[in-house]
Parts: structure tokens; sequence; C-alpha cells
């Protein structure tokens, strides 16, 4: 089960739960506008971000990570479980972002390979959820990339810090689809000889 100590150990990163220690760091990360442009919290409103992601279980259904390399020790960036509702056995992985000059180096796949490996093996969730904003054609290539399916887009669906309404395409993966995509992207993984800068 999710605790403070929870560690998640991949080929080139690590997820660590995120601490307090972790506040100025993410703060200056994530300072770059490509970071920020769909998640106008970081910039705006990055207190009141960051303690809502410091929240974790059992005072809420969340438990937020910080993303390091292990190659040089360095933080990344941040991904969060949310919406973690064991009743129902589905949970969310969201609120992620990369530092710029980690995009397209496979940390996202080494990311989602170790939260959907737990979500699914460890904690026997049935169903995990990806909530993006329309716009974000990254993101939603990136998570369509591990397997996931398009289910509908929710219009009007949240007001972001900037004012902005918008849109946000949902995705899924299912238990009993994990083992074949597991096994793709772990090849993909194995493929990636070198990573990072």
């Amino acid at each position: 089960m999710l605790n403070k100590e929870l560690l998640l150990t991949g080929k080139f990163i690590q997820l660590e739960p995120l601490q307090e220690e972790h506040r100025e760091l993410l703060r200056l990360l994530s300072r770059d506008e490509k970071i920020s442009v769909y998640s106008p919290a970081l910039k705006l409103k990055f207190d009141d971000w960051f303690d809502k992601a410091l929240k974790i279980v059992p005072n809420s259904n969340q438990f937020s990570f910080i993303v390091r390399n292990i190659k040089n020790q360095k933080i990344v960036g941040s991904t969060r479980f949310y919406e973690i509702l064991f009743d129902h056995k589905r949970l969310s992985i969201g609120f992620t972002w990369y530092t710029p000059e980690m995009w397209g180096t496979g940390i996202n796949l080494d990311c989602k390979l170790l939260l959907l490996n737990y979500a699914f093996n460890e904690l026997q969730i049935n169903r995990v959820e990806f909530y993006i904003d329309s716009r974000n054609e990254r993101s939603r290539f990136a998570v369509k990339k591990i397997g996931a399916v398009e289910e509908g887009i929710l219009r009007q669906h949240i007001v972001l810090d900037d004012g902005y309404i918008r849109d946000t395409v949902i995705y899924s993966i299912l238990k009993n689809e994990w083992p074949f995509l597991s096994g793709k992207l772990m090849e993909k993984l194995n493929n990636i000889l070198t990573f990072g800068i």
C-alpha cells in the first residue's frame, strides 16, 4: 500500500515522495514557460499547488512524487497518483511535468512504467485514468504511446488558474490490458541505451 516511505526505482529514474524540502527547487525548475503553459498554477500559485501536492495518504486521496535522474541525482520533475478510490479500484495519474531538457529522453516511459506497475500489481487497481488538457498535444501523444485508450472529451471541464476554461480529454488503461502493454513498453525501455544529459 501507499506510505510516506514509498520509493519506485526504474532504469533511469527514481520516484520519491514529495517533501517540504523540495519546495524551492521545484519552484525554480517549474518557472520555465514551456512547463507552465498548460499548468498555470505552477507559475501563478506555486505555493498553493505545492501545498496541495504535499498532502499524502491517509489524509487525502493522492500521493505525490519528485522524479530524480539516477545518473546525476538531479530532480527533474514531479508526478502524482490522485483520485485514489480503492472502493472502486481506480486512480488517476497526472500533474506530471519534467524539465524541458528531459523531454524526448524516455523519462516519461520509465515513469509511467513504474507508476502503472505499482498501481496494477501492488495496489490491485482495475482502472487507471489520465485527464489531459485538450490543447496539450505532447501529453496526449505520450499517453497514447503507452497504450492508453481515449474515451472522450469533458467539455468546459476545469477553470484553470489563468481563467482559461479547458476541455479535458480522458484516457484509461485497464488491468487486463496491462500485461500485454507492459511487455511492449519494457521492450521499448530496454532499447533506450542512454538517458539524460
